[in-house]
């Protein structure tokens, strides 16, 4: 690295990546069969979600043209 010029006031800020500790983390414990099968449940979920307003709403962003479906009214169909 290179040298700097002026003192930097917080020097452990500066060597925060450099340190190690001698700390091991507790190892991480085990999900259940029962947390496991719900966070599964709750992704099946939320993809069913998303499928199912992709189903409904894709008929909505449809163009409709419209000499394919004529409307008269009831007025025009009298005169």
């Amino acid at each position: 690295m290179f040298g700097r010029r002026e003192p930097v006031p917080f020097a452990f800020v500066a060597e925060a990546d450099r340190f190690r500790s001698n700390i091991t983390p507790p190892p991480r414990e085990r999900l259940s069969v029962s947390q496991k099968a719900g966070r599964w449940l709750m992704g099946l979920t939320i993809v069913a979600g998303l499928v199912g307003s992709l189903v409904i709403g894709t008929p909505a962003l449809t163009v409709d043209r419209p000499d394919s479906h004529p409307q008269q009214s009831q007025a025009s169909q009298n005169h």
